[in-house]
């Protein structure tokens, strides 16, 4: 009987740690906007097992953790939490989630947690790009806010059929969920941190 009872206390610690990882898998692969197709096409993880560790009904390997993180865009230690002590996150330079697309470099400073209302990011045009790309990520939600600091450069903000110039020191804000980009005509590159706060209500 002990040892019955002590092989239940221990799958049923295990059952929580492995619904704990599957809910954060699926927070995180729906605030990408993923189904589980997509996160199993980046990933090389199978659509099914996907949905088993998001139900909690099977712990994944180390192995399988791994490329499930890299599917979300993570390190193993961020998609595990390793990397948090108690309710501080410190992301290091070199630990950045960093995108590339045509001249546009995005650094996000802000760690991927489940229920996150603001993300914090870094910009970097080169000469002549612009954002809003067909393959950049879709507008943000309904009633989301966005504040934009200049930090090198001159960039143009176009939004709702106006044009703002935007100089180093400069800052924005405004309601990101309408149609917006930023262009870079200046024949040097710019660098602007951005602010996305989800879901404000506008008034």
């Amino acid at each position: 009987m002990a040892t019955a009872t002590k092989r239940t206390t221990r799958t049923t610690s295990h059952s929580g740690a492995e619904e704990t990882l599957g809910a954060r898998v699926k927070s995180l692969r729906e605030a990408m906007d993923l189904s589980l197709r997509d996160l199993s096409e980046r990933s090389g993880v199978s659509a099914p097992m996907l949905s088993q560790v998001e139900r909690g009904d099977t712990s994944p390997t180390l192995a399988v953790a791994q490329k499930i993180a890299a599917g979300l865009d993570l390190t193993l230690s961020q998609l595990l939490r390793l990397d948090e002590d108690r309710h501080i996150v410190v992301v290091r330079s070199e630990d950045r989630r960093v995108q590339r697309r045509r001249g546009h470099t995005v650094e996000e400073l802000t760690p991927p947690l489940p229920g996150q209302r603001a993300d914090v990011s870094e910009h970097t045009l080169a000469p002549g790009v612009a954002t809003g790309g067909s393959d950049d990520p879709p507008m943000h939600e309904p009633g989301s806010r966005e504040t934009a600091v200049v930090l090198d450069g001159t960039v143009e903000l176009f939004i709702d059929g106006r044009r703002h110039e935007l100089r180093a020191g400069d800052s924005v804000t405004f309601d990101a969920d309408l149609p917006h980009h930023f262009e870079n005509n200046a024949s040097s590159e710019a660098r602007l941190f951005a602010v996305v706060a989800a879901g404000l209500r506008r008034g």
